[in-house]
């Protein structure tokens, strides 16, 4: 058996670490985006021995967001929606934003139960959602090469903002209500 000769195996190595940065990130999304679509099936169909609409929205009047069918859909709805665009790496400052202040108002919810087990969960979410926005979903998603991909500095920050924006506002709006 020949083996191949050291600068074939290390071009190959020099490929291959080329795109293990954009293969993290694709795990990344997908794992989070992924779990993220779960839980708000659970809020809004039931799936996965979730509570289904009217259990999320009880449970959202009892957290003192009211009325709770709103605000249950409006978690269940950015959680599925901005975990799609998460997995599939579409939109993704966007997708970073929608996770983010969706996240914060999580954390906000959970905040009595202290970090662990409490807030944690919220917080991994929400830490991911601020830092894609930064490195963007990489190769192996729906905004690479495309016209509208966006990623850097300037998105990561405004999506920072755009988050917080949105995030505060459902909280106004939960001790306004």
């Amino acid at each position: 058996m020949t083996s191949k000769p050291l600068a074939e195996r290390a071009r190959t190595a020099g490929e291959l670490d080329a795109i293990s940065m954009d293969l993290g990130l694709l795990v990344i999304r997908v794992v989070f985006g992924g779990l993220l679509v779960a839980h708000g099936t659970q809020k809004l169909f039931g799936w996965w021995d979730g509570g289904g609409w009217r259990g999320t929205a009880d449970g959202f009047e009892q957290m003192g967001y009211n009325p709770g069918e709103v605000f249950g859909t409006l978690a269940g709805l950015t959680e599925v929606g901005g975990g799609l665009l998460l997995a599939l790496g579409l939109l993704t400052p966007l997708a970073g934003a929608v996770v983010l202040g969706t996240m914060l108002n999580a954390i906000n919810a959970m905040w009595s139960h202290g970090l662990l087990g409490g807030y944690e969960v919220p917080l991994v979410f929400a830490i991911v959602g601020a830092v894609i926005p930064f490195t963007g979903s990489g190769k192996f998603a729906m905004d690479a090469g495309r016209p509208w991909e966006r990623h850097g500095f300037v998105w990561g920050v405004g999506a920072l903002l755009l988050a917080l924006v949105t995030g505060v506002l459902t909280l106004i709006c939960k001790w306004a209500l």
